[in-house]
């Protein structure tokens, strides 16, 4: 039997790489003589550099950059120099799990770090950046990347901003004339797992603020300056830009993208299955396993355990997913292809346990999940 292990990381307790190794410990106890072949994904945000990695022969590299509210943070991002390739992850610079989950800085959390690193990509030499987004610590609306790229925001006494969702409403003026030229010549493709606008009741204050530790006022603050901000970019970028799909991806970060970088918004799931050559993963399988922190109705739009089994579907292979908790709207996704869904936590009592061990919990779940997939071969259930 040939097995497909393509996890996803489960949020505050494995990385993708972690997630399929627990899968072939389970697999390995139910299956001994089975072959295994490893394909961990991600659809754009945390874990893109480490899941890339390998797929694309390119070098890991490190920078010490300004982080989400200021302190500096290592960040890892990758090159291929023969190709002139580089892969960023904003959520390494600008991510909210780089802040104190008891420190959350909803109003002035920035995303100048990843701005910092897309000028490393730069000075390398790269003619293509890939730059996956999600996971944000703040609502700057790409403000921080901006300026470590060399845009001067003012205020209407000509004064000089600093980033974050806090100073958007007080931009008056966008000076990009010093924005770096040679972004001009390169090509930037942003992989995001939403498709939310910038503005509105699906866009990134509404859905997301709250979730980056903003009180119900700060939501309407925040909602309040990137309307006023959209208002500004427009005017000076001469671009629509608010109900660009993504727009409101990592706290605005999409749009900021847009506008800045000239980016071109890719699905981030599917662009990531294809650099992996997925496709090829697949051939003579008999099952795929992924798995994912949560999953509920919005897995459906976008994530990669979704991705995966519309490919495993295609290919006429069954597809099962091993969720740490079931949400809203979970029970609805056999339109994606997915044919069964196990759960590491069956009640909110045993969040933390399964958080604390989730290696063991999967790699345990696995190991029924096939004894039980075996059994059904067995008897052509």
């Amino acid at each position: 039997m040939k097995i497909v292990l393509a996890p996803n990381a489960l949020k505050g307790s494995l990385s993708a790489a972690e997630a399929a190794d627990a899968l072939a410990a389970g697999a390995r106890t139910a299956l001994p003589d089975v072959e295994l072949v490893r394909r961990p994904v991600t659809d754009g945000g945390d874990g893109l550099v480490q899941v890339l990695a390998g797929a694309l022969q390119a070098g890991p590299r490190s920078l010490p950059v300004t982080g989400p509210t200021g302190q500096s943070v290592e960040a890892a991002w990758l090159y291929n120099r023969e190709h002139g390739l580089a892969v960023i992850e904003s959520a390494a610079a600008s991510g909210l799990a780089l802040l104190d989950p008891a420190r959350p800085a909803p109003m002035t959390a920035h995303t100048r770090g990843t701005g910092e690193l897309i000028l490393a990509a730069l000075d390398a030499g790269a003619q293509r950046i890939l730059l996956g987004i999600g996971g944000s610590a703040g609502t700057d609306g790409g403000m921080g990347m901006a300026q470590a790229l060399g845009v001067v925001f003012r205020d209407a006494r000509g004064h000089r901003l600093p980033a974050g969702g806090g100073q958007l409403i007080d931009v008056a003026e966008i000076d990009a004339s010093g924005l770096d030229a040679r972004l001009g010549s390169v090509q930037v493709q942003v992989l995001c797992d939403v498709d939310n606008p910038l503005l509105g009741p699906q866009g990134t204050a509404a859905v997301f603020a709250a979730q980056k530790g903003a009180s119900a006022t700060q939501v309407q603050q925040l909602e309040n300056g990137l309307t006023h901000f959209a208002d500004v970019l427009e005017t000076t970028f001469g671009k629509a830009l608010r109900n660009q799909p993504g727009a409101g991806a990592a706290g605005g970060l999409g749009a900021g993208a847009l506008a800045f970088l000239g980016a071109e918004r890719l699905p981030g799931a599917e662009t990531v299955l294809d650099l992996l050559d997925f496709d090829t993963a697949l051939e003579n399988a008999d099952l795929v396993i992924t798995a994912e922190g949560q999953l509920d109705a919005q897995t459906a739009f976008g994530k990669a355990p979704a991705a995966v089994a519309r490919r495993a579907r295609a290919a006429g292979i069954p597809c099962m997913v091993i969720a740490g908790r079931l949400g809203k709207g979970a029970d609805r996704l056999a339109d994606t292809g997915i044919t069964a869904i196990y759960a590491l936590c069956d009640g909110a009592e045993s969040q933390q346990d399964t958080m604390r061990n989730a290696a063991r919990h999967l790699r345990d779940t696995a190991a029924r999940a096939l004894r039980e997939f075996r059994a059904d071969r067995i008897t052509g259930a």
